[in-house]
């Protein structure tokens, strides 16, 4: 038998960084992503042996060690390990196994890779223990995974998007997470991928220093980084308002807009390179655009009105990075067996 999982990774529409604490514990934060035809996907076989053989493909990883739990975290692999020990711990892994990962993006690229893998092989795990797991309960254990167990810093907004799928505005209060999913019609949605066009930089970052970065200066309270978090927290209900009431164009502007802001939150998110490509898209036509994820690297997004995605896409294809095809999903983590 094969336990397999897959999991979409999204992109971050609007309010990114006001779902990490401590802000988010302080104001309540506001984020607006939608998920897309990218997976991060898990397979589990159970083995004869007392052993736990990892396969990370799209790394080209390997790794074989005892089934014996819990698995020393030692820097090769550990995001799979966080995971494997938290069900061990929680509740319990009846024989040895081989743990198969693929991810369609770069890890670092700003889609929510690492906390969709968790999704994924949490996904598998239920699927071969039939663990009862809801949505919720599921993006909650896959965040303390990550957050608690491997003190990893980040956000919550990506385990919730690949949990639940579709487009959704989360609403964060402390340990309160609400996800609202919105209903938009498949006309707006259809002109919105049209328009958005999603390029890969071919650089990756670690965002863990960035985020660290952000969160000491909520903590420090400092003035500009708090302010840029608020005016993104504005943004997300922008985006929202924009989706639900088909006036799509003006999501250009309202992605500009925070894109502006973002740049206060704390260093790095931007620099020369990344500012040239945006300046670039602009010119060529696209009315707004941000850096996915805590920025620093990895995926832009580009709202391009009308037509102009085609002389935007020339523009990017300049830069030597790679314009990605996707499709907005509705559907989040899904599991089978064969």
């Amino acid at each position: 038998m094969i336990y397999r999982s897959k999991a979409p990774l999204r992109l971050g529409l609007a309010g990114g960084g006001t779902d990490v604490s401590p802000y988010s514990d302080m104001f309540g934060g506001a984020i607006l992503n939608a998920t897309i035809s990218l997976y991060a996907r898990a397979a589990i076989e159970p083995i004869a042996e007392n052993k736990v053989i990892f396969e990370s493909a799209d790394r080209k990883e390997q790794l074989e060690c005892e089934a014996v739990f819990p698995l020393t975290c030692d820097g090769k692999l550990d995001i799979l390990k966080g995971v494997i020990n938290r069900v061990a711990k929680d509740y319990g892994i009846p024989s040895g196994f081989k743990l198969t990962t693929f991810v369609d993006a770069p890890a670092g690229s700003g889609l929510g890779t690492s906390s969709t893998l968790v999704v994924a092989v949490l996904g598998a795990f239920a699927e071969w223990l039939k663990l009862p797991l809801g949505e919720y309960d599921m993006a909650h254990l896959a965040y303390c995974i990550e957050r608690e167990d491997l003190q990893q810093a980040g956000g919550k907004q990506d385990q919730y998007a690949a949990t639940f799928g579709g487009v959704n505005f989360m609403e964060f209060y402390g340990d309160k997470v609400i996800v609202n999913p919105l209903r938009i019609k498949d006309k707006y949605l259809d002109e919105l991928e049209n328009n958005l066009v999603l390029y890969y930089t071919s650089t990756s970052r670690l965002s863990s220093s960035i985020i660290s970065e952000q969160q000491k200066n909520v903590t420090e309270k400092k003035e500009a980084s708090i302010e840029a978090m608020h005016h993104l927290k504005e943004q997300a209900v922008m985006m929202k308002e924009a989706l639900l009431k088909g006036t799509i164009d003006k999501i250009g502007e309202i992605l500009d807009y925070g894109f502006q802001h973002k740049k206060n939150m704390a260093k790095g998110i931007s620099n020369s390179q990344l500012d040239e490509i945006y300046e670039a898209a602009k010119r060529a036509g696209a009315s707004g655009g941000k850096i996915s994820g805590a920025g620093g690297g990895g995926f832009m997004t580009f709202y391009c009105p009308g037509n102009t995605r085609y002389a935007v896409v020339d523009a990017l294809n300049a830069f030597g990075g790679q314009v990605k095809r996707y499709h907005f999903t509705h559907q989040g983590v899904n599991t089978w067996t064969i």
